[in-house]
């Protein structure tokens, strides 16, 4: 879906300037998004499966919810809107902690180069995932992985079936994680 979207300078601060979404991609603008990840009190984050149909990491796992901001939305906002529509899960402002704010730059083709500043924000999952809905156009699949099982990849740099957001990414949202469970 095109959506108007926020310009962000190469530091992410505001510019002031909107268009929208294909335009951001086609001309390289910085724009803000939200991740959220899901963990679980027995140590497990929740994945998903990237539908094959997007234009960017297609049947690629990802952080439990992504997305982006529509101008003039804020973080939280944004995260409670993409969580009820990619996953079904109604969750109060109240159970989202913000953990960061990252660059992250790919350029996929000449025609969609994607610059954003991704609002990370973790959140305990209370509920089994054989209750969520998944979105079918954004969302293949969901699973839960120990979160001990994910550091392992992450730190023999074994993710080929992962967007790759980087191992530092991954590892700061584990330590963070892990702060929370106390493991």
């Amino acid at each position: 879906m095109d959506e108007l979207v926020d310009i962000l300078d190469s530091d992410g601060r505001p510019t002031g300037k909107t268009c929208l979404k294909s335009v951001a991609h086609l001309n390289g603008y910085f724009h803000p998004t939200v991740h959220i990840w899901f963990y679980t009190s027995q140590g497990e984050l929740l994945f998903q499966k990237r539908a094959d149909t997007k234009d960017t990491f297609p049947s690629l796992w990802d952080v439990s919810v992504a997305g982006h901001m529509a101008s003039g939305e804020n973080p939280e906002m944004a995260v409670l809107r993409e969580v009820q529509e990619e996953i079904g899960l109604t969750i109060n402002p109240e159970e989202l902690v913000k953990i960061g704010y990252f660059k992250s730059s790919h350029q996929h083709s000449d025609l969609l180069i994607d610059n954003e500043y991704h609002n990370v924000f973790l959140c305990q999952l209370n509920q089994s995932v054989s209750t969520l809905v998944k979105q079918d156009s954004e969302v293949d699949d969901l699973k839960l992985v120990s979160i001990s099982s994910f550091q392992s990849k992450v730190n023999a740099k074994g993710l080929p079936d992962f967007v790759p957001h980087g191992s530092q990414y991954y590892q700061f949202v584990i330590e963070e994680i892990l702060k929370r469970l106390a493991f």
